[in-house]
């Protein structure tokens, strides 16, 4: 538009993902507080002598002025980063930590699946996804703990939280011991389809803690019934998101004991078997960064 001069305003964001753009820029991926999920381009980041230096790295958590329209109503829907400031840059904490490095990525990465609309504000998305960052940075509770409370309560957000104190068919309270990703959770013996897993009753009260926030039984759940957890939260997620998280199957669960049997015999499956961490993070940055 002729004589359009981009407005100014400020925010403060999660930085989900950047992505390189021609000689010197990048396109940064934010999760806003007060604007929703939206991109900008950052100008000569990628110069030695750029004025935002590291400030604008995945998972870092950052107070920006940015310049454009905060509607989307004029001008190109790119903003630009004028000026920025770190609040706190939880990325630095994960470089030399592949489990905390990769679980940061399949937040970020579901964050930005379940804003699909630019520029929609999702208040409690923000925070949950600051909160699961510094969960992480802080190494309070396990990795992948925290990343599946995310994905737990990420997915009751968008509204499709997996049933797991009544059937998801008939509504039957009570715990059911058949799970059900296509029905929507834990299914009584009557609604139970074919195929349905058939988790250890400990997972069923993971996955409770874990959406709740009772992070004394999560804590002190076993192994076995952690990885059983993850499969069944992973599985009922990328279900509903119609396609697979690139950066969920790098997640480091770690590998079962030798001799060690699942928790249940119901066939539930589990998460992507770890590879090795070296080539494989080397991977999952580059994701994020180009």
């Amino acid at each position: 538009m002729a004589g359009y001069r981009r407005q100014l305003y400020r925010d403060d964001a999660v930085v989900l993902r950047v992505q390189k753009l021609g000689e010197s820029d990048r396109i940064i991926t934010l999760l806003t507080r007060r604007h929703g999920r939206l991109r900008a381009v950052a100008r000569g980041i990628r110069r030695t002598t750029s004025k935002f230096g590291a400030r604008l790295e995945p998972f870092g958590h950052v107070d920006l002025q940015l310049a454009g329209d905060p509607k989307g109503n004029q001008g190109s829907s790119l903003h630009t980063v004028s000026q920025v400031e770190g609040i706190d840059l939880y990325g630095k904490r994960f470089l030399g930590d592949y489990p905390r490095y990769t679980a940061a990525s399949a937040i970020a990465e579901t964050a930005e699946r379940l804003t699909p609309v630019e520029r929609e504000p999702s208040l409690r998305l923000f925070q949950l996804t600051l909160g699961a960052l510094r969960a992480l940075a802080d190494g309070g509770h396990a990795t992948t703990l925290v990343l599946d409370a995310y994905l737990l309560r990420g997915m009751a957000l968008a509204g499709w939280a997996p049933a797991l104190t009544a059937c998801a068919v008939c509504g039957t309270p009570g715990r059911h011991r058949a799970f059900s990703v296509p029905a929507g959770g834990a299914v009584c013996p009557d609604c139970r389809p074919p195929g349905a897993a058939h988790p250890a009753p400990a997972t069923i009260d993971l996955m409770s803690a874990l959406a709740t926030g009772d992070w004394r039984v999560a804590d002190a759940a076993e192994s076995g019934v952690r990885r059983e957890c993850s499969g069944l939260v992973a599985a009922h997620l990328q279900w509903h998101l119609e396609r697979a998280l690139r950066s969920l199957p790098l997640v480091d669960r770690g590998a079962p004991a030798a001799g060690a049997v699942p928790p249940s015999g119901g066939g539930a499956a589990g998460p992507v078997p770890p590879p090795v961490a070296g080539a494989v993070a080397d991977g999952a940055s580059r994701e994020m960064t180009e």
